[in-house]
């Protein structure tokens, strides 16, 4: 549970209206005396896509208009016996609450008066803390790879975290950690939302998606490079808010900030782009690390390209969707070979290769040639008489091991695809649906100081995300209104050890050679002193959500009441690699011998966990004064802990302590739901100066915010009866051998599984 405090003083930009992308405005009509004017009709109209809504003020003067679309707009106030007043050129953005007031003259109808709206629009509403990204920033921002992530970082206490670093190692990458910390929250703690639904849909391949917080919908989806398109390619988006503190209470589920995206749609007008940005490596300077070892400077090639389209919907003497029909597609491709500087790799020698017997000999081979000095390993002469005593390596010896150094560059592509259409019902029921489809794959070479793999062992990852979103804003009446959205999300992952020619190697089959099927471990690993590993094996993962989420709106004189659920089931899996063998020789005498000194040989279950989330909230946004205004809600969120959709269940410890530890049966609900998670909110604003260009707010807001806590949930399903794994217990074992798999069995006590 996390509580927050603040009280701000602030010039910035407009608080959210509703968990939604839509926006709204709402203020308050009088006469030259200041006196209310009930039943003044107030009307609003998108300048972009012709569409209007219409609604009345009640006896205090109040209006209220929400479910707007981020847009330019134009509102007319009129009233019998007064003269009609326009404001046009005003803006909207993502979740913007607007308030404008109108003070009418009187005068005949048919006499207008028309002001430019100003450019400020200063949050007067609630105590939230937000940035918004419009279309300035995203078409004239240099953003490297065209994925945002440098727009988000323009958040007032955003910082970034890249995946692949986290405190603990064995968590981190895509899929598995998150990017952004908001005000110190963990990288988990984000929500993020595309067009109203949860995006939160990061997967990562086989038993990494048990290690993170992907299964978990902690993590936002992503492409296999970590960049954005997996949520919105930047020329689909319209813009986005970031929600960093006291937020109201329709936000929730993750304590750390809130993102919404909002996607572009079709307008009466006709319009597209088509793009290329390019890069070449022909003009770079050479890598000082290529110059040091005499390496050619591998190649650079990057082309992003696409293009979008989008205007009413039209069939040429059928259908004219003009004010009302409208599509929007786009599509982003891209294509780059990444250049990776020289690296050294450790790989047999060649009196390791030819001293080894078939058919080790086609694994040796596998390896590229070494092309640098012999890696010596420390020894005593005083015990081996094959260590030198004097010369120039006294105390070491060849290991048999030697350096392979090369560059090389590494192939990586996206693909991005979405198609929107909008259509309005009259002018109180509008809807929506999108479709997107994004495929990348990013590869790279194992090898260098940080692995122990070699160049000839090509890691390559392969990501597939899907997107169907639908949605309805319905105006019910002039002081109801109605959000619903509903999402499905498939996001499937798949990571494969391949091994390719490099560098004189002769490439092989390991799984075959092993005996193994094509999604099994394969893997021999030569470590005297320092490990050259080789290994294929192909796993998988993936990420599937339902959301439902739906908002009611009611406007009683000065309050505007809020009612809203959200309902989330995510259904995730992880296939491993199964089986899996490893064989370990820790000499160049084990290799010639083809005895290998330790093996290990794997099996693992699939693990299908399910994970539901359940949320509830009411709101009150009270206009208490002319400069006062309160908001009050109350958020209820229920994370009960993970079950499953197939397969085996997990275990989990019952007891005090270490002394009192037992294993449970399998099913036992790795903890107990707490159903009393009540999360009040309450802000303030007050307007200090209401003059235009100055305008001061005075806002200030706490609550109580809980994060789902689930986390770590699925490190369950990589535990007791999960795996089991069989050893020759050192005793010398030739390759392949006749593979000796375990069975998992269901441990009856926590000793059993060890």
């Amino acid at each position: 549970m996390i509580v927050f405090v603040a009280l701000v003083l602030l010039f910035s930009a407009p608080s959210a209206f509703a968990q939604f992308e839509l926006a709204g405005i709402s203020g308050r009509v009088t006469d030259p005396s200041g006196a209310v004017l009930a039943q003044a009709e107030v009307e609003v109209k998108n300048v972009e896509t012709g569409t209007s809504v219409t609604r009345t003020t009640n006896s205090d003067g109040l209006y209220s208009i929400p479910s707007l679309r981020p847009g330019h707009y134009v509102i007319s106030v009129r009233k019998q016996g007064f003269e009609t007043v326009s404001v046009t050129e005003l803006t909207l953005n993502i979740q913007d609450n607007v308030v404008r007031n109108f003070q009418l003259q009187v005068g005949a109808a048919s006499e207008s008066i028309t002001v430019t709206a100003d450019a400020s629009n200063i949050n007067t509403t609630d105590a939230s803390v937000s940035t918004v990204i419009d279309q300035s920033y995203v078409q004239n921002m240099p953003l490297n790879g065209r994925s945002f992530q440098d727009l988000i970082l323009l958040t007032p206490g955003v910082v970034t975290q890249t995946p692949q670093i986290s405190q603990n190692a064995f968590v981190a990458g895509f899929g598995l950690s998150g990017e952004f910390s908001v005000n110190g929250q963990r990288t988990e703690s984000n929500n993020y939302t595309v067009d109203g639904v949860s995006a939160n849909v990061g997967a990562a391949a086989g038993g990494n998606m048990l290690l993170g917080s992907g299964p978990t919908g902690s993590l936002p989806a992503s492409t296999a490079l970590g960049t954005t398109q997996a949520l919105v390619s930047v020329d689909d988006l319209q813009e986005f808010r970031v929600q960093s503190s006291t937020y109201s209470a329709e936000y929730g589920r993750n304590p750390g900030g809130q993102f919404a995206f909002e996607t572009k749609s079709g307008t009466n007008r006709w319009h597209g782009t088509v793009y290329d940005y390019l890069r070449n490596g022909f003009f770079d300077s050479q890598d000082w690390f290529n110059d040091f070892y005499g390496q050619n400077e591998p190649v650079l090639r990057q082309n992003d390209f696409g293009g979008t389209l989008g205007g009413p919907v039209r069939i040429p003497h059928v259908y004219d969707g003009k004010d009302k029909s409208f599509f929007f597609v786009s599509y982003e491709g891209l294509r780059l070979t990444s250049p990776q500087p020289t690296t050294v790799s450790s790989v047999p020698d060649p009196t390791t290769r030819a001293s080894a017997p078939a058919p080790l000999n086609q694994v040796m081979n596998a390896f590229p040639m070494s092309n640098g000095r012999e890696l010596l390993e420390p020894c005593d002469p005083s015990t081996d008489p094959s260590c030198p005593s004097s010369g120039p390596t006294p105390g070491q010896k060849p290991s048999g091991l030697a350096e392979y150094i090369a560059t090389w560059s590494n192939p990586n592509s996206i693909n991005s695809t979405s198609v929107r259409f909008d259509h309005v019902v009259k002018e109180r029921v509008r809807l929506f649906f999108r479709f997107s489809d994004t495929t990348s794959s990013a590869a790279f070479r194992l090898g260098g100081a940080s692995s122990s793999g070699v160049p000839t062992d090509g890691d390559i990852s392969e990501y597939s995300l899907r997107t169907y979103t639908a949605g309805v804003s319905s105006l019910v009446t002039n002081r109801v209104s109605n959000e619903f959205r509903i999402n499905y999300s498939a996001n499937n992952t798949t990571e494969r050890n391949v091994i390719e020619e490099l560098g004189g190697s002769t490439p092989i089959d390991l799984q075959k050679l092993v005996g193994l099927g094509p999604n099994a471990l394969a893997e021999v690993d030569f470590c005297p002193f320092q490990c050259g590993i080789l290994l294929q094996t192909k796993e998988s993962g993936a990420q599937r959500q339902w959301n439902l989420v739906d908002t009611l709106s009611l406007s009683l004189g000065r309050h505007q009441f809020k009612f809203g659920a959200d309902y989330r089931r995510l259904m995730p899996f992880a296939i491993q690699n199964n089986p899996g063998a490893t064989y370990n020789y820790f000499s160049q005498n084990s290799v010639a011998a083809n005895s290998a000194d330790f093996v290990d040989w794997q099996t693992y279950a699939p693990a299908y966990p399910l994970y539901t989330n359940v949320s509830a909230y009411a709101e009150d946004a009270w206009r208490a004064s002319q400069r006062l205004n309160v908001s009050l809600g109350l958020r209820w969120d229920v994370n009960p802990p993970p079950g499953v959709t197939q397969g085996l269940k997990p275990y989990t410890l019952l007891g005090s302590g270490p002394a009192t530890w037992t294993l449970s049966p399998p099913g036992t609900p790795l903890w107990h739901t707490t159903w009393f998670n009540f999360a009040p909110r309450i802000g303030a604003a007050y307007t200090l100066r209401d003059r235009q260009g100055w305008e001061t707010v005075l806002r200030g807001g706490g609550g109580v915010f809980f994060d789902s806590g689930q986390q770590l949930g699925s490190q369950s399903f990589n535990g007791p009866g999960f795996s089991a794994f069989n050893y020759n217990n050192f005793q010398p074992s030739p390759f392949p051998g006749t593979p000796v798999f375990p069975t998992i069995s269901n441990p009856a006590s926590l000793a059993d599984q060890f």
